[in-house]
């Protein structure tokens, strides 16, 4: 006589069959979730979406699985070096845990002379100066150097899914003491919808233990897509130099556990730092145009994330597209001397206080449709309203619009899962 199945085998069954529903799996215990990924995997139902759903539960026993079977996962971290940092060694061991478990796109920074010391163990393509110089061709008003270098694994990734983490950034570690894996909560950010255009009270709805409050009109919490995800950071904040300066001892040791989408029409000063995007979406919005004429090597002395992060914030604004800030944390290093940079960084802030009110007025029209229309509009938008106010804004929009003709020529579509 055939023993009849038990319930767990067929709650596993419906659940295979009821995948599309679920939108979460982090609260079943390790041994179920590998259950059902497997049963998943023998029904043919791994789809694309469904895989994004095990990948953000974040636990290494899926991680694991995933890697032995070889399939292949639309994530790929972006590491750029620079000038101030050949020997990675370090920075690679520690996060070795989590990096190890993707593709690798390490982006040598063209004026670092030393040759990198990358140890084994991972799997990776190193991009270096003669890479960029066959792939961006005379494309002279684009400049990879310094922290811009992370933009040229941005145009040669295929992944959907993109990290990027600055190589003096560690693992952070929650308030319970764990490590936190960045591109498990990044991932987790971008396959969950964001609500721009009516604020949650209680943080993201995704969040454990939170969801819509009272009030909260049920016409939009379907959401939308999130396409930028940004992470903080302990230890030295993103100040600006004459705020570093004056307080010289200021760091961050607050752990928020907390994601929150960002209001639409509203700017924020996003930094490269620790960040991940849909590449297929706003890919070719994030961009290296915005270069100061005095710009340096450090952080306190480069604006070019700031300005991109304006402009794809409005393009976000604009498809209807999320953006979250909050978590992951990671730590990031002392470094530079900000008192030093004061000099440099100073003609950027002036520039920026031209710059925001006019990403703030900005409107694009309908027409624009992609992320690729809408950098030319806001290009146009800059040379007309900003190009006579300082050579800086004339070259950046000249750099903005080039920067769309390389991304049609080189940077195509993200691949398939399986390719």
């Amino acid at each position: 006589m055939r023993t009849p199945p038990c319930l767990l085998s067929l709650t596993l069954d419906s659940a295979v069959l009821n995948l599309s529903n679920i939108t979460d799996l982090s609260p079943l215990p390790d041994h179920i979730l590998i259950e059902l990924f497997l049963r998943t995997l023998r029904a043919g139902k791994l789809t694309e979406r469904v895989l994004k759903l095990f990948i953000a539960t974040g636990k290494d026993e899926v991680f694991s699985l995933i890697q032995a079977l070889n399939i292949q996962v639309t994530v790929n971290p972006v590491l750029p070096t620079r000038a101030l940092n050949f020997d990675l060694t370090s920075f690679m061991n520690v996060w070795r845990p989590i990096f190890s478990r993707f593709h690798l796109t390490i982006v040598k920074d063209p004026d670092l002379k030393e040759e990198l010391k990358i140890p084994e163990g991972f799997n990776l393509d190193v991009y270096k100066e003669p890479d960029i110089d066959r792939v961006v061709g005379t494309s002279t008003s684009i400049i990879f150097s310094g922290y811009a270098c992370r933009y040229f694994g941005y145009l040669v990734s295929r992944k959907k899914y993109i990290i990027s983490m600055d190589d003096d950034c560690l693992p952070a570690k929650d308030n319970k003491g764990f490590l936190v894996d960045a591109v498990a909560q990044h991932i987790t950010n971008l396959t969950t919808p964001a609500t721009p255009f009516f604020f949650n009270t209680l943080y993201d709805h995704f969040t454990e233990g939170a969801d819509f409050v009272r009030g909260y009109p049920f016409s939009l919490r379907n959401g939308v897509t999130c396409a930028l995800s940004c992470g903080l950071w302990h230890n030295l904040a993103d100040f600006d130099a004459p705020t570093q300066a004056l307080k010289p001892e200021e760091r961050n040791s607050l752990y928020v556990d907390a994601v929150l989408t960002v209001p639409a029409r509203t700017l924020m000063p996003i930094s490269g730092i620790n960040i991940a995007f849909n590449r297929d979406l706003v890919g070719p919005a994030l961009l290296p145009c915005f270069r100061l004429a005095t710009e340096g090597k450090f952080r306190w002395e480069t604006m070019e994330d700031i300005w991109s992060g304006m402009c794809v914030k409005v393009i976000c604004d604009h498809l209807g597209l999320g953006v979250k800030t909050g978590l992951p944390y990671v730590w990031r290093n002392d470094r530079g001397d900000a008192i030093a940079s004061l000099r440099k960084e100073w003609e950027g802030v002036k520039m920026m206080e031209e710059a925001v009110p006019f990403f703030q007025s900005v409107r694009l029209p309908q027409e624009a449709t992609t992320a690729e229309d809408c950098v030319i509009e806001v290009a146009n938008a800059v040379k007309e309203k900003l190009g006579s106010k300082d050579p800086v804004f004339a070259h950046t929009a000249k750099a903005m619009l080039d920067w769309v003709k390389l991304w049609k020529s080189v940077g195509g579509s993200s691949s398939s899962p399986g390719a």
